[in-house]
């Protein structure tokens, strides 16, 4: 299964802060020991949609990141990747909606909505936090001491 983190955002490339990108790759590439992954970013959320709609191949896992979705705890969202392994999930993306929060249309193609916290986070940010999370999942199921239980 791939796993991808996806970011709606107009600016394309590295953000101002290169202390974000570099914390984001890093946890990125610790993640990708365990499993592939990849980042990406689209311009809009039409621009996302209209990318699920590849015919010909299954169809990603979508998992909208909003406030206004579902939270979990870390071992949580690990339950939910081992989930997606062991069903034969081929692509389960990640996706940081656009500034102005997802539409409708998008809310119902995504498969389950999560929750960073009530709080409203930059993009940059929940990037970070997200790649975190993601590797954080892989340290649980693989019983690494990254964890620790706290």
């Amino acid at each position: 299964m791939k796993i991808r983190l996806i970011s709606i955002t107009k600016r394309r490339g590295a953000s101002k802060d290169a202390a974000v990108d570099e914390l984001t790759s890093s946890y990125m590439q610790r993640a990708a020991r365990y499993n592939p992954l990849e980042a990406a970013e689209y311009p809009t959320e039409d621009a996302l949609l209209k990318a699920l709609e590849r015919p010909g191949r299954t169809a990603p896992v979508l998992v909208a990141l909003d406030s206004r979705g579902k939270a979990l705890s870390s071992e949580e969202l690990a339950a939910l990747v081992r989930r997606h392994l062991e069903s034969g999930t081929q692509e389960l993306l990640f996706a940081i909606g656009p500034a102005d929060g997802w539409s409708q249309a998008a809310l119902s193609r995504a498969q389950q909505t999560l929750s960073l916290g009530r709080i409203t986070l930059p993009h940059e940010l929940a990037r970070v936090v997200m790649a975190e999370q993601i590797y954080r999942a892989f340290t649980i199921l693989n019983n690494h001491p990254y964890h620790g239980g706290h």
